[in-house]
């Protein structure tokens, strides 16, 4: 007889309880078909997993095993073989018990976990489908599949005789509602007769939860969520008498996967989340402290807009304005807000916060939740679908975001940290190429994008560019699922824009048709990273960090796209050497490296030499909507997909019992990570209001439709009159402002409002504190412009030249300025 260490070809494993009476032909009948073919079968061995029986189950199991015993060692002591006709059972069964009954899914788990089969064939004890279909579900497993389930439900399955038509309409239903629920694409969860892959079988089995009927559905749940392929085989069925499942057991199946389902977030998935949130308050503890009255330098002057921008959205909802539209900046052409990224996703739901709290509060509460929010987006998704270690999940979603770039835009890009929805959009995706519910997951996937394309165009963009990388990879690697996905992926794709198309059409169609829409935006000629930032570390590195270098290898301190810092690309490349074999290793290397190389943009020069190549984005930048995309961003699209790497590694190496190879291996991973590690955002005390603004003395200066003129007039480099405008309660109209609009007849996009005359004058002076000489022709194109602004006061606070910026406004009015509430003001209403 073997011993309990030694593997067998097929277990057989079945559940029992108070089966006296049924058991004994079940396993005479399992014992004399696999006996009957010892070279089809190989090594067999069949589990009785006894749930606590109070009749002679066990008794019957354990004589057939004790005689069986008995005369095994009878023949081996005569040297003989065992005599034809003998009634002893075959020694190969075996009897585990459980201390008291806890139901079907118990006794599986037990069962299964004392099994040692290369495939593990699970049977109920009336043998309702005959031994027999074990040949059906075993030439499914020798086709690569998984796991083979038995059903009544797919064409060729036949039922012989049939439960009373109540009965069986009850099941039925129940069936349905399980299978809509639990596990899409299995008409027959419930079936008793399953053969699985022996070490899936025992994972998934020892990973289930429910004592009950529900198991069956739970483990194939398992085998759902780590991708092993199963098939649903017909085979032949009866309704055998004394049937201990009931029509109401299905309702009962119902409500454990439902308990289970609000178990299933496990304590060590709140404890991430909360460690998401603690590290997104970290990062902006600087301003969190006090967000009225605090700045992030590092933004520039982004924090204004981005609070003017929910500001404006609420005071539109507010007073039932077009929530696309706005003429409080930039007047009188007026802002197109679809244009710009107001973020209607989250700045409309939120407006009750803007109106009650301010804009300053709003944003900060919405860029804390958002980032930790898309931190345990990307762990949900890792969990799902790449790694089941949760310690390795959120290592990879920690990087995924939190990585440097994600940083760096988390100063003043709300549009690019808060990306929860890109991992459920992903996520989506891949159902769709499972093929089972293609219609339903579309539909959800448009509704998902469209939803998407209201917190940000662009961040969409650049994840369907991962995404289409991604599957390049994947197709090439695995043709097999490429074949077998691409017709439900192409459907539901199609459903999935007729779902978001309707949504979104009237904003798409404003923003690009509307009132000051522009065609792209300028953006230099090349917005490329230099290879060197992908190596090189952050500003806002705790231990690493180097601002000089950083803003070197940059556009600015809000566009640090890449600096993933060398030992972080040669851990990468060590994960994927060691794990190549995987496709999912191949794909997101892909991913990443093709990311990395669009992102140096038209064309890049090689480190340490003059040598300059042409980039691939040469071939994307004069395409629609690439045309607007700073090609430097692309280089996020490695953050996921390098989080991923890790956390397979992280994986790997915490299943492995060798522990110099986890030593060496985690320590490799913290030496890459530690100099990713950011510091809090840099926060200083903000500029005050002046009191003319603040104590509401404007109002008495502007009559109605008139607007209020700072001097110079805000643009991109001085933005700070819109935080004025916002603590007004935007009671006020601006000329001038910070945002994306139209210049030209060609209608280019650039930031700001189209310049003026005397708008572009006022800046120079600003800048260079020299005044050219003001005559005639000076002051008639200043009227020409207050004019056109509709301007009712011109003020001019404490700045850079102020002195010489006074001096060229009261040239170009005629009259002095009045000093009032901290600046010096000029009423034009007094015949200036």
């Amino acid at each position: 007889m073997k011993g309990p260490e030694t593997a067998v070809d097929l277990s057989v494993v079945i559940p029992a309880y108070n089966e006296e009476r049924r058991l004994g032909p079940t396993l005479d009948a399992i014992a004399d078909y696999l006996g009957e073919d010892e070279g089809r079968w190989g090594d067999w061995e069949i589990i009785v997993a006894d749930d606590g029986s109070t009749d002679g189950t066990r008794d019957l199991v354990t004589e057939r095993t004790k005689r069986a015993e008995g005369t095994e060692q009878a023949e081996q002591a005569e040297g003989t073989e065992r005599a034809q006709g003998t009634d002893a059972p075959d020694t190969r069964i075996r009897l585990v018990t459980a201390d008291r009954n806890r139901g079907k899914g118990a006794a599986l788990r037990l069962g299964v976990a004392a099994s040692r089969g290369r495939r593990v064939l699970v049977t109920d004890a009336d043998l309702a489908a005959p031994i027999e279909e074990l040949e059906r579900l075993d030439k499914a497993l020798s086709e690569g599949y998984a796991a083979a389930i038995g059903s009544r439900s797919v064409p060729g399955a036949t039922i012989g005789d049939r439960q009373h038509p109540v009965r069986e309409l009850l099941g039925r239903a129940g069936n349905v509602l399980i299978r809509r629920t639990a596990v899409p694409g299995i008409r027959d969860t419930q079936c008793g007769f399953k053969l699985f892959d022996g070490d899936r079988a025992r994972e998934a089995f020892a990973d289930s939860r429910l004592d009950g009927w529900g198991i069956d559905v739970e483990v194939l749940q398992h085998f759902r969520r780590a991708d092993w392929p199963l098939a649903e085989v017909p085979v032949r069925w009866s309704h055998q008498s004394g049937s201990k499942v009931g029509p109401l057991d299905y309702g009962r199946v119902l409500a454990e996967l439902a308990r289970l389902k609000a178990r299933a977030l496990r304590p060590a998935d709140l404890l991430a989340v909360a460690l998401f949130l603690l590290m997104s308050v970290a990062l902006y503890s600087g301003r969190l402290i006090d967000p009225s009255n605090r700045y992030l330098p590092d933004s520039l002057r982004d924090q204004n807009q981005w609070e003017w921008f929910f500001a404006v959205t609420a005071d539109n909802v507010a007073h039932l304005r077009n929530p696309l539209f706005t003429d409080l900046q930039g007047f009188p052409d007026g802002v197109n807000l679809m244009a710009n990224t107001v973020m209607l996703g989250l700045s409309v739901p939120f407006a009750p916060l803007t109106l009650l709290a301010g804009p300053a509060i709003s944003l900060s509460v919405v860029m804390t939740l958002g980032l930790a929010a898309t931190a345990a987006a990307w762990y949900w998704l890792i969990v799902k679908r790449v790694v089941r270690q949760r310690a390795a999940a959120f290592v990879g979603a920690s990087l995924a975001a939190f990585a440097p770039p994600m940083v760096s835009h988390a100063n003043a890009h709300p549009n690019f940290i808060i990306l929860f929805m890109i991992p459920l959009i992903i996520d989506r995706a891949l159902r769709l190429c499972s093929g089972t519910r293609v219609t339903r997951d579309g539909i959800v996937l448009g509704l998902m994008a469209a939803y998407q394309i209201y917190l940000g165009e662009e961040p969409l963009l650049l994840a369907a560019m991962g995404m289409l990388l991604f599957a390049a990879a994947y197709a090439v690697v695995r043709r097999d699922v490429a074949k077998a996905s691409w017709r439900p992926l192409g459907k539901g794709l199609l459903i999935g824009a007729a779902t978001c198309l309707p949504l979104v059409i009237y904003a798409l169609a404003w923003q690009f048709y509307g009132p000051q829409s522009y065609h792209s935006v300028l953006h230099g000629d090349n917005a490329g990273n230099s290879p060197l930032a992908l190596l090189s570390f952050a500003e806002r590195s705790l231990i690493a960090g180097d601002a000089d270098t950083a803003n070197a290898l940059s556009l600015n301190p809000t566009e640090q796209n890449a600096f993933y810092g060398w030992p972080l690309v040669a851990l990468a490349f060590a994960i994927v050497v060691r794990l190549w074999e995987h496709a999912l290793v191949k794909a997101l290397a892909f991913t990443a490296v093709a990311a990395a190389f669009l992102s140096l943009g038209p064309e890049f020069r090689i480190p340490l030499t003059d040598v300059v190549l042409p980039g691939p984005w040469a071939l994307l930048a004069e395409k629609p909507l690439f045309e607007s995309v700073i090609e430097g961003r692309v280089a996020m699209v490695c953050a996921p997909a390098l989080g991923m790497l890790v956390a397979l590694a992280v994986d790997r190496l915490a299943a492995t019992r060798a522990m110099s190879t986890q030593f060496v291996g985690f320590l490799g991973i913290c030496l890459a990570l530690l100099p990713l590690v950011p510091a809090p955002l840099k926060a200083v005390d903000r500029a005050e209001v002046p009191a003319f603004i603040a104590d509401g003395s404007w109002k008495s200066y502007l009559g109605k439709g008139e607007s209020l003129v700072p001097v110079p007039l805000p643009d991109p480099g001085n933005a700070e009159a819109l935080h004025w405008q916002t603590e007004a309660g935007m009671g006020f109209k601006l000329p001038g402002g910070y945002f994306n609009g139209p210049y030209g007849e060609e209608r280019v996009g650039i930031y700001g409002a189209s310049p003026r005359d005397t708008s572009n004058l006022l800046r120079e002076v600003r800048y260079t504190g020299k005044i050219p000489e003001i005559g005639a022709n000076w002051r008639t194109l200043a009227r020409h412009d207050l004019a056109f602004w509709k301007a009712g006061v011109l003020v001019l606070a404490p700045q850079q030249n102020d002195d010489k910026l006074r001096e060229t406004v009261e040239k170009l009015v005629g009259s002095p300025g009045k000093w009032t509430g901290g600046v010096w003001v000029w009423d034009l209403h007094a015949g200036s």
